[in-house]
């Protein structure tokens, strides 16, 4: 690795170690809050950290072997020792990779929760069993990765469909991994309501945006309007009855957000202005998007929903990724919520475009 690489992968490595012994230090002081701050910063540069402990370490074997090698006299030992430098020159090229991409600057916006929105689009009552079929794989997919989620407002419909959901994903990065899920999904099957066996297409409408915190954006009370209703729907397994539904109106933007699923009118309250705060900051980077270069926005998916990104195929049991030509013939075990494999692709392929 060049030079400077090297220089920057020795100043993270002190930094986490100076880290280390100041956690150690507060920790006889009983200082939690302050041991707190150091390990949030620390985390930081964990990945790194690590990747460059053991990219020495294997440097160091190889050193080692190869003074070894010069002496030995031994052939069977003479070819352990190649084969085992071999081994470790490789791993290092494996190693160098991974650390760069760990040196690459991510969005901080990744690092947060994450809101998503699913409707059911064209295609009146499929497009709404679609869209809960979307529902339970982003609820599974979560379960699996031990990300947390909380249902915002769910507006279901017959044949266990949904016309509306809006849910948070709660963990390290969540936003970052969903993000680009956020445009119109399309599903091609025989619909439960069919009854003559034909194909239908219908689509559901995604959208992900980040949850941020007070400091992040600005809401003047003055420019809200907030409402309290009774919930409505059929109730079910995401929906708790409440009283006391919240929906409130930024007035300069026009944007709505509500809330029905929380136990109380103060809970409601609290997870509508989660939402809107995300959606209000999303419509500011959408505003943005627009300057952008054409060919960078289709690289990395803006969310429009005027895009058709995915295609779900049931009788061929494919799935495809219209922006980057990803097809996977697994549509039964991405649907049961095993994200992982296609998500990987998908964000492996919108960063080889972006660089």
């Amino acid at each position: 690795m060049e030079k400077q690489v090297i220089e920057n992968l020795e100043e993270i490595k002190k930094k986490y170690q100076d880290l280390d012994q100041k956690i150690i230090k507060e920790t006889k002081n009983n200082n939690f809050e302050i041991i707190k701050e150091y390990a949030k910063e620390q985390k930081k540069y964990q990945l790194t950290y690590q990747l460059y402990i053991k990219y020495l370490d294997l440097k160091e074997e190889i050193k080692d072997s190869e003074s070894i090698l010069e002496l030995e006299d031994d052939k069977k030992l003479i070819n352990e020792l190649k084969k085992l430098i071999s081994n470790n020159k490789k791993e290092i090229n494996i190693l160098e990779e991974k650390l760069l991409d760990s040196l690459i600057e991510k969005d901080p916006i990744d690092k947060y929760n994450a809101f998503i929105e699913i409707k059911g689009a064209a295609g009146g009552l499929e497009a709404n069993i679609f869209a809960n079929d979307l529902l339970d794989m982003y609820l599974k997919y979560a379960q699996k990765i031990n990300f947390k989620t909380k249902i915002i407002d769910l507006q279901e419909s017959e044949k266990k469909g949904i016309s509306y959901a809006n849910f948070k994903i709660i963990g390290e990065g969540a936003y970052g991994r969903f993000k680009y899920e956020s445009g119109v999904h399309r599903v091609q099957r025989i619909p439960e309501t069919e009854s003559n066996g034909r194909i239908h297409t219908s689509t559901a409408t995604v959208s992900v945006t980040p949850e941020l915190d007070d400091l992040d954006l600005k809401i003047n009370k003055s420019d809200l309007r907030i409402d309290t209703y009774r919930s409505s729907g059929a109730g079910g397994q995401h929906v708790n009855k409440t009283d006391s539904a919240v929906r409130i109106l930024h007035i300069p933007t026009g944007i709505i957000s509500s809330s029905q699923s929380g136990r109380s009118q103060h809970d409601n309250k609290e997870r509508a202005m989660q939402s809107l705060r995300s959606k209000i900051y999303q419509q500011k980077l959408d505003a943005e998007q627009q300057n952008l270069n054409k060919t960078k926005k289709e690289a990395v998916g803006t969310g429009d929903r005027a895009e058709k990104i995915r295609t779900y195929n049931y009788q061929q049991n494919r799935v495809t990724d219209h922006r980057i030509n990803l097809t996977l013939k697994k549509l039964d075990i991405i649907m049961s919520g095993d994200l992982e494999e296609f998500l990987n692709l998908l964000h492996s392929s919108f960063k080889d475009k972006n660089n």
